[in-house]
């Protein structure tokens, strides 16, 4: 089974990706996560270091970049693997990131995405700005702006694949939101029966 998990920064998605995954191997399943990371974080460090921002289309250039061969690879990874496979992030991420940058969506993404596996289950992660905005500040590692979080929100939502996502509200503890990722989960399995 493969499983895409999409939100914003903040929504909980790679604490319930790694507990998804952590709780499938506990129960003697094989399961692997792949983490399809665009380097924001780190370009959002060495700004921050050095005092200097990229421009948008330069920042959207290396995030699609390095998000599109994370991808792939993990498709690849995927296909070789016999069981459940957690894909924290995905093309769509992107495609939002540039809907909030007031970017085109390109050809590149829309084709990949046509041409890639469909997951079994595409779930988003739907959390309120300024809670997801509180979590980023909380853990410390990355900078966002409540603006760029609500703009982001706005972008999956406009996105013409969103109506095939399945939603999760995420605004709960962890343990709320991985409670409802494994119902999410079990209901696919007994359609799938």
């Amino acid at each position: 089974m493969l499983i895409v998990l999409t939100g914003i920064d903040g929504s909980g998605k790679t604490t319930a990706a790694r507990a998804l995954v952590d709780s499938a191997r506990a129960e003697g399943r094989n399961a692997l996560l792949l983490s399809n990371h665009a380097a924001r974080r780190r370009m959002s460090r060495l700004s921050e270091r050095f005092g200097w921002k990229l421009p948008p289309r330069a920042a959207d250039f290396v995030e699609t970049s390095i998000r599109v061969a994370n991808v792939l690879i993990s498709h690849v990874r995927a296909r070789q693997f016999n069981g459940l496979v957690v894909m924290d992030r995905h093309l769509y991420c992107q495609l939002a990131l540039r809907r909030a940058a007031g970017l085109r969506r390109g050809w590149l993404l829309p084709w990949l995405v046509e041409r890639l596996p469909d997951p079994d289950l595409l779930i988003h992660f739907d959390v309120d700005p300024p809670r997801a905005y509180e979590r980023v500040m909380a853990r410390g590692t990355d900078q966002e702006e409540l603006a760029e979080l609500e703009a982001f929100r706005a972008a999956y939502r406009s996105l013409p694949e969103f109506p095939d996502f399945m939603e999760i509200d995420a605004n709960g503890t962890p343990d709320d939101v991985f409670a409802q990722l494994n119902r999410v989960i079990a209901a696919k399995e007994c359609v799938r029966v």
